[in-house]
């Protein structure tokens, strides 16, 4: 009996511990389960956290990609009263990433130097501009003053190597005489950017800013009466004759132009360069144009005029006819593409820079309409040279 019992609790002994190994087993087994799952939700609450770090660290940059505002423009480019279109202009949105490309170049004695600066500028700046480091005021003017002597250069040595005995006449100049050394073109160029506003000039072309309800001159006309300049050219061994206004040697009625080979050292290519931090809220646009609108409009009556047109657009949206509405799209807005192409209007003139609606969502309608009026003011007021109007919407949208 002893066997038996102890048989018997021997027996159910074994069966319970080995019940409670298994219990133990399946337990220690959940355990194990329940921190692998423990373990895995921490990676993932990991993971989690390092990829909202990673981007949190990277929101300045997305920020910086959201204040990229696209180029909003309006162009308008006529021959006016003058036998031949001599004008350029390039519009150029995006040629670097964040900024954007305005340029208007007034050519003289014949088109080719300002249709070069036109079609190759925008390049050259580019190219310099990827080659120097920061984005300050120092590198700009740096940039400017290297992109306008390339410029200088180019237009100079093409124009000799095209002139030799075999060479085919292009232009009108050249079927003149045998060397086109007389031949340049004023420039004003301005660079938007998210942060500045870079604006160089070489000649009597202008340009204008409204920030905050005043008219803001950029640039200094390069006039050969103007008391620095003058004292330059006295300095150079040249001479400044009052004939028909002040020019150098009589001839040249601006002391400053790419080109020209045959005025230098007296006529430079150097510009002037101005760089402005932007301010939002305070600046409204900016005008580039040649003087063919500043020799008989000043800078305060065209800010009345774009302001004008920017203010009534609203007004034109619930069903009042444009003052420009006779015009077509390819008169009164400019394409990112454009260079000065020519296109004749039915009064005669040439209109450059030309886009149409469905494929050129960039232009602004009131910076056209304006650009448009500020030539239709000018030719009123018998201006007697080409008129070329850049007017840039500088304006940003609300960030919420």
């Amino acid at each position: 009996m002893s066997e038996i019992c102890c048989d018997v609790p021997a027996g159910a002994g074994a069966e319970g511990k080995g019940s409670d190994c298994q219990d133990g087993s399946r337990a220690a087994r959940r355990r194990r389960m329940e921190i692998r799952r423990h373990r895995l939700v921490a990676e993932r609450g990991a993971e989690e956290t390092s990829r909202k770090r990673r981007k949190l660290e990277e929101e300045p940059s997305s920020t910086d990609e959201e204040e990229i505002e696209p180029a909003k423009y309006g162009v308008t480019s006529v021959c006016g009263r003058r036998r031949d279109m001599e004008d350029s202009v390039s519009l150029r949105p995006e040629f670097l990433p964040g900024h954007h490309f305005f340029g208007v170049f007034d050519g003289h004695g014949c088109s080719h130097v300002a249709t070069s600066c036109g079609e190759r500028m925008h390049e050259i700046v580019a190219d310099e501009a990827r080659s120097s480091g920061s984005d300050d005021a120092e590198r700009w003017t740096g940039v400017m003053e290297r992109s306008f002597a390339r410029m200088d250069a180019e237009a100079v040595g093409s124009r000799s190597r095209a002139s030799g005995a075999e060479a085919a006449p292009n232009c009108r100049c050249e079927l003149q005489l045998p060397k086109c050394d007389h031949v340049g073109s004023t420039a004003v160029v301005a660079v938007v950017g998210p942060r500045h506003l870079i604006v160089a000039n070489c000649g009597d072309s202008r340009a204008v800013i409204c920030r905050g309800g005043a008219a803001i001159p950029l640039s200094s006309d390069h006039k050969p009466d103007r008391p620095d300049e003058l004292e330059r050219i006295q300095a150079a061994g040249g001479r400044v004759i009052f004939w028909d206004g002040a020019r150098v040697f009589g001839v040249l009625a601006m002391s400053r132009a790419i080109g020209d080979s045959y005025l230098k050292p007296f006529v430079i290519p150097d510009p002037e360069v101005r760089v402005l931090e932007r301010k939002d809220g305070e600046d409204e646009f900016l005008i580039l144009a040649s003087d063919g609108l500043w020799d008989v409009v000043s800078n305060e009556v065209a800010c009345h005029v774009v302001r004008s047109c920017v203010r009534s657009k609203a007004k034109r949206r619930g069903g009042r006819s444009s003052p420009t509405s006779n015009l077509s799209p390819r008169q009164s807005s400019g394409s990112g593409s454009s260079s000065g192409d020519e296109a004749q209007n039915e009064s005669g003139g040439c209109a450059a820079g030309a886009g149409s609606e469905s494929d050129d969502e960039e232009v602004d309608e009131a910076c056209a309409e304006a650009a448009i009026l500020l030539t239709k003011l000018a030719i009123a007021r018998q201006s007697p040279d080409n008129v070329s109007v850049v007017v840039v919407n500088l304006r940003r949208r609300p960030r919420f």
